[in-house]
């Protein structure tokens, strides 16, 4: 069966529009460390059936999982030579396991992943349980190429409930040489039986030099841009190769450095600029605003965590803000799904931020 072209179909939720998908992407900037753990475990035969890969959105983790895949499927047993003599996980990109990886059509590998609703003409703010249970399926038959079966969830922010629990129940007594390989942007908030059945890899942001790298490696429409841009936008990314690259296509460097100042000053609100950025996060032609946006708020939430937690800060001080996360993400899913009206919620956004920053001090 020929395989499908990688850029037919509708658009995939797990990809940046003019970026390579993680899994045709043959490099892996930074990450060594996390890179070697996978290795060790897999050629020492202790290779755990569930990983739960977290760290800030964009930095990586769903492209050293599907790197993870290809090795996995190219080399199915881990006494192989190449596998033992391996120094990381890079793969032939021309060899046919990898190809059939690249073109979707490899029978033995899933990803479950926010799907694109035919007649909305946009995609579905959760991974549904139906998804979920289509794509476990592969995991109760035999593997069709007598090697390993993967299935990358990208992202565990986006199962629900029910999905959540579907996937937990394969996940809980998985038959051999299946992997499950689970990115997560905010680990902490993924279910916890699930967190418990994985072994965890923890990413890091990357260096601002590494973006910078990752970006122009890409030779997407964004590595033309100005070494100067660029610089600037790898400095305000976080570390975060997504990030760079939607501020280098768009006019969201405005949005972020507006962002950011109404967020450094909290508990205070300018309820003006806040206005400001609520048009300009509005309607189709504000949705990468509002994307941006959205990435800034809960970055400074993880970091408020964070950073609450180092010092001691007692379970009252640290419970408003992972209220606040839990409310906006559920406001922000229910705005995109109804296509509502933005406005309002970036104002009830900020309101509900002020409250939580002045309540983690009380």
């Amino acid at each position: 069966m020929r395989g499908r072209v990688v850029d037919e179909g509708p658009p995939e939720s797990d990809r940046l529009p003019d970026a390579p998908h993680p899994r045709a992407t043959p490099l892996l900037i930074g990450h060594e460390a996390a890179e070697r753990e996978l290795l060790e475990a897999y050629r020492s035969g202790r290779m755990h059936q569930a990983w739960l890969i977290g760290g800030p959105q964009g930095i990586g983790k769903a492209t050293l999982a599907w790197r993870l895949a290809r090795f996995l499927l190219s080399y199915p047993d881990p006494s192989l030579p190449a596998v033992q003599r391996a120094q990381n996980l890079s793969s032939p990109m021309d060899a046919p396991p990898a190809r059939r990886v690249i073109v979707r059509s490899h029978a033995d590998v899933v990803a479950l992943r926010r799907e694109w609703d035919q007649k909305g003409k946009k995609h579905y703010t959760e991974i549904r349980i139906d998804d979920v249970r289509s794509g476990v399926e592969l995991f109760r038959r035999a593997a069709s190429e007598g090697g390993w079966r993967v299935a990358i969830v990208d992202s565990a922010e986006d199962l629900n409930k029910s999905s959540a629990n579907a996937l937990l129940k394969i996940i809980e007594e998985p038959p051999p040489k299946s992997i499950f390989l689970i990115v997560a942007h905010r680990p902490g908030q993924t279910m916890a039986t699930i967190r418990s059945r994985c072994r965890k890899l923890m990413l890091e942001p990357l260096p601002e030099a590494q973006v910078v790298e990752a970006v122009t490696s890409l030779k997407g429409p964004w590595s033309s841009r100005p070494a100067a841009e660029i610089a600037t936008a790898a400095r305000r990314s976080g570390g975060s190769v997504r990030e760079a690259i939607l501020m280098l296509g768009s006019e969201s460097l405005e949005v972020i450095d507006a962002a950011e100042a109404l967020l450094a000053r909290l508990p205070a609100v300018d309820w003006g600029a806040v206005y400001r950025l609520a048009e300009a996060s509005n309607g189709r032609a504000g949705q990468e605003a509002f994307d941006a946006l959205m990435n800034v708020v809960f970055d400074w939430i993880d970091k408020s965590l964070r950073a609450n937690a180092q010092a001691g800060g007692r379970p009252r001080s640290l419970a408003p803000y992972a209220e606040v996360w839990e409310k906006i993400a559920a406001s922000a899913r229910e705005t995109q799904a109804l296509n509502l009206d933005r406005r309002p919620l970036v104002l009830s956004i900020f309101t509900d931020l002020a409250a939580a920053v002045t309540a983690s001090r009380a």
